[in-house]
């Protein structure tokens, strides 16, 4: 047989086609393992660790011993930034790895600060700490001698639910508005809409995204990403480009999850003790401690 000859011009079109078609195809394939993966690890190892926490029986975790909660952090930990990076993967744009390992380590790092002071938290709860009170106002810690003690427990609060949760979702965030500057193609004809799985799914996501936004108070992250996610889309518009099947999804995630948001502080807006716990004009109370003082009691 004889062999073709291409000219140069043959093969450089060969390869713009095949990377054309690479290209079209990272856009318009929805990532139906990875966004499923994410939603089923949050809600079972992240919203499922307090509530496992609670309820298993003492006898199979006693208190100087890990819980359940425990090994469910740990789970969401290791499969958590594994999705992150097979997300920055598959990106249509490339992502500096530079810029991907710092973003997940530090993921990791804030995650684990968390998982310890979050342990002793629910701990504490057996003992009867109540999670509407500050650290200084609950009953067992004016109990407790030396009274100088309680400033190692504001520490290890402050580990748990402010540098671990800002550790732990600003690069969650950052993560998420590299993937989605980069959800944006100029092929008028790709499939942008959801279907009533892919919907139901955006349901899920977001009411998980609820409770993170509530229960970690990071709701000017969660709002300056919205605002990022916005203000792209309005821009690649203008520009002729048009949001794929993922970035679609993540959208409407985000948007439904400020609706969600705003109902939750509407409710409880007039709330004395809820108002009392967090002062100041940004008013986002925590579920835990709703049901601290309102279920549980």
């Amino acid at each position: 047989m004889r062999r073709r000859n291409l000219k140069p011009s043959d093969a450089q079109n060969d390869t713009s086609s095949i990377a054309r078609q690479d290209h079209s195809k990272a856009h318009s394939e929805f990532h139906w393992d990875l966004w499923l993966i994410l939603a089923l690890d949050n809600w079972i190892f992240d919203f499922g660790r307090p509530i496992a926490a609670l309820f298993v029986p003492l006898e199979w975790s006693p208190l100087n011993k890990p819980s359940i909660g425990d090994y469910f952090h740990m789970a969401y930990n290791v499969i958590t930034p594994f999705c992150l990076l097979k997300l920055l993967e598959r990106c249509p744009k490339k992502i500096s790895s530079t810029v991907t390992y710092l973003t997940v380590i530090t993921f990791v790092m804030g995650a684990s600060l968390h998982l310890v002071g979050d342990s002793i938290n629910h701990r504490l709860i057996h003992s009867g700490y109540l999670n509407h009170l500050s650290v200084r106002e609950n009953p067992i810690m004016k109990q407790l001698q030396p009274h100088s003690l309680v400033a190692s427990f504001e520490l290890l609060y402050a580990y748990d639910e402010e540098i671990g949760h800002l550790m732990w979702y600003i690069p969650f965030f950052v993560t998420v508005c590299l993937y989605f500057s980069a959800c944006f193609v100029k092929k008028s004809s790709l499939v942008t809409k959801l279907s009533v799985t892919k919907w139901i799914l955006v349901k899920l996501s977001a009411l998980y995204y609820w409770y993170l936004v509530t229960e970690g108070q990071v709701f000017v992250i969660f709002l300056l990403t919205y605002v990022f996610m916005l203000f792209t889309t309005l821009r690649e518009t203008k520009r002729g480009n048009k949001l794929d099947i993922n970035g679609c999804f993540l959208l409407m995630v985000f948007s439904v999850t400020l609706g969600l948001v705003a109902v939750w502080v509407g409710w409880l807006w007039r709330d004395p003790v809820l108002r009392a716990r967090y002062p100041g004009f940004l008013y986002i109370p925590e579920p835990w401690a709703y049901y601290t003082l309102y279920i549980k009691a």
